[in-house]
């Protein structure tokens, strides 16, 4: 049987706002731009992504740009959020991708909560091999 993690009741609308931010990430909002990307990672920001190779701040922030430029076709699909408290001001959200209908990964992301609001500090994929 495999694991489900629980988000605790008080985390739900952190949940909520954490979900909304991700979402942005995979399905750009009209009129969303690198500067607005930006404002939304820490300045170290990094991400391991599904194929295991290490991407910069700077890389990502290209991929989100030609995302907004030519948008995927296809919606990806997203499931199954859960939040887990990190510390008093930094969450771990985790849930599941399916991309172009086939390529399902799991990803998880550290959100810190910022004066200037919620910041990513760091972003990993992991690739679901069928069982």
């Amino acid at each position: 049987m495999e694991f489900v993690p629980a988000t605790e009741p008080e985390l739900a609308d952190i949940l909520a706002e954490l979900s909304a931010r991700e979402l942005i990430l995979h399905r750009p909002e009209p009129g969303t731009s690198r500067s607005d990307f930006e404002r939304m990672m820490v300045e170290d920001f990094w991400e391991i992504g599904a194929s295991g190779r290490l991407y910069s701040k700077q890389q990502v922030l290209d991929v989100l740009e030609q995302r907004c430029a030519y948008p995927p076709e296809e919606a990806w699909e997203t499931s199954d959020f859960h939040c887990h408290r990190l510390s008093s001001n930094t969450f771990l959200l985790t849930y599941g991708l399916v991309q172009y209908r086939v390529r399902r990964t799991r990803r998880a992301t550290i959100w810190k909560k910022t004066p200037e609001g919620w910041k990513a500090v760091f972003h990993q994929g992991t690739l679901i091999q069928d069982e």
